[in-house]
């Protein structure tokens, strides 16, 4: 994990985000925590959990945003899941550990991604070698008949003028000459996935079977034709897979999602039951909680690597909280969210900075994306002013779905431009405050075809 000050990651944040300043502070201070933790001696460290967060405020305002990029600018494992997904089937719903689980896949992907370029450079010089021996096999050396008055070619010899090809064939392969010359390769096929149909809470059961019925089906393998160019990347993910070693990948993805997961829980407010004595749904609602309450606290998950203990996992927690409190939640699992942060709605002066100052604001998008079919699209200020002004206008009219109304407006702004494109190269098209009215006034003003279409 990177040395960073709270100051610095909220820097970094900055970059992506429009304002939101104490939720980018909170999860600041909750990742220098972690560090400071991971500095502790080990008895120490036994005796500190992390500070779980609760993030409240209404959808599109950045809370999922803000812990993804904060995980991927730590390089931890993230995954996201929603609260409502453990209430879909019955009374109890989807396992909650399938989530740790989850945590776990992506932990032992980034392990993955980070050794490979460990043996990138050996598994690139293996595919050469394999390549060159698809384009000139070595063939065993078989003595031609004695010619009377002919000198007959050694073993030696022979073996030296294959490698005298082979050089030469090694470098017409490095200068790209030899891309499109075919060749024939062993594939290993794709194996057919087992399914394996099991009730609720039963998905490691699953994958269980699954290996196993994989382990006891031979793996098929095709010849197929193809050139160089495709050879070489089918090839070097075969020799990357023999060079890592799978045992440690799984050891420290295991060690790297219990000391720097993030698992950000969504809806969580879809979860919290209204009143005491309540049936029905309430009763499942609270039921899942119950089964939320120690893998937070802490407990010991079994997945297919080993057992991970989530003691040290961060949490992070959201909702809009329309209908329900906090408080709704039960006061163990409340206490476990000691963090609590709300998020604001965003205002007009938000949405311009969402359309101009982030690294990849959804004018740059358009512009790069339009880009490839020739046509240059510029955006001037009072054309964005407009939009930021329709953008929120129409949330406050209608269903207010923060940052995502301005994707929405944009789809509907380019409709014709994005239709026309490919006919329309070489052209500039310029979007100023005249531009955005024609295409999106009349659809603002009347507020029953705003909730339509917008």
């Amino acid at each position: 994990m990177q040395d960073m000050t709270p100051r610095q990651i909220v820097a970094e944040l900055d970059k992506h985000i429009v304002g939101q300043d104490a939720a980018k502070r909170a999860v600041a201070i909750a990742l220098r925590n972690r560090w400071r933790w991971q500095q502790l001696p080990e008895d120490v460290r036994r005796d500190i959990t992390p500070k779980n967060i609760l993030m409240i405020g209404p959808t599109g305002v950045g809370k999922t945003e803000i812990t993804r990029r904060l995980a991927q600018l730590i390089g931890s494992p993230f995954v996201k899941v929603e609260a409502t997904r453990f209430t879909e089937v019955g009374y109890v719903g989807r396992d909650v550990e399938s989530m740790i689980r989850e945590l776990v896949d992506a932990s032992i992907n980034l392990v993955k991604q980070r050794k490979r370029s460990e043996v990138q450079q050996q598994a690139e010089k293996n595919v050469e070698d394999r390549l060159l021996d698809l384009l000139i096999p070595h063939e065993p050396f078989t003595p031609s008949p004695p010619v009377e008055g002919q000198e007959t070619d050694s073993a030696a010899e022979a073996e030296a003028k294959h490698e005298r090809t082979r050089e030469k064939f090694r470098t017409m392969l490095r200068s790209g000459a030899l891309e499109d010359k075919p060749v024939e390769l062993t594939v290993p096929q794709r194996r057919t996935p087992v399914q394996v149909f099991s009730n609720m809470g039963l998905e490691q059961m699953d994958v269980d079977f699954q290996q196993m019925f994989e382990k006891l089906m031979p793996r098929q393998h095709k010849d197929r034709k193809v050139t160089v160019r495709e050879a070489r990347t089918l090839l070097l993910e075969q020799e990357v897979d023999q060079l890592l070693d799978k045992d440690v990948i799984h050891d420290e993805g295991l060690r790297l999602a219990e000391d720097s997961g993030i698992v950000f829980l969504d809806e969580i407010d879809k979860i919290c039951g209204e009143s005491e004595g309540r049936h029905g749904a309430d009763v499942s609602r609270q039921g899942v909680q119950r089964d939320l309450l120690p893998i937070v606290e802490g407990a010991t998950v079994q997945t297919r690597y080993g057992s991970l203990k989530t003691d040290h996992i961060l949490f992070i927690a959201a909702g809009a909280f329309h209908s329900s409190r906090p408080a709704d939640l039960m006061p163990e699992l409340q206490g476990r969210f000691p963090i609590r942060v709300e998020l604001n709605d965003l205002t007009k002066a938000d949405f311009l900075r969402i359309l101009t100052e982030p690294s990849s604001s959804i004018t740059r998008q358009s512009q790069d994306l339009l880009g490839v079919d020739g046509i240059q699209l510029t955006f001037t200020a009072d054309g964005l002013e407009e939009l930021a002004e329709i953008g929120w206008r129409v949330n406050q009219s209608t269903q207010n779905i923060g940052a995502r109304r301005l994707y929405t407006i944009m789809e509907r702004l380019l409709e014709n431009i994005s239709f026309e494109g490919p006919d329309s190269r070489g052209t500039t098209i310029t979007i100023n405050r005249e531009f955005v009215r024609r295409q999106l006034e009349e659809i603002s003003r009347d507020e029953d075809l705003s909730k339509f279409i917008l």
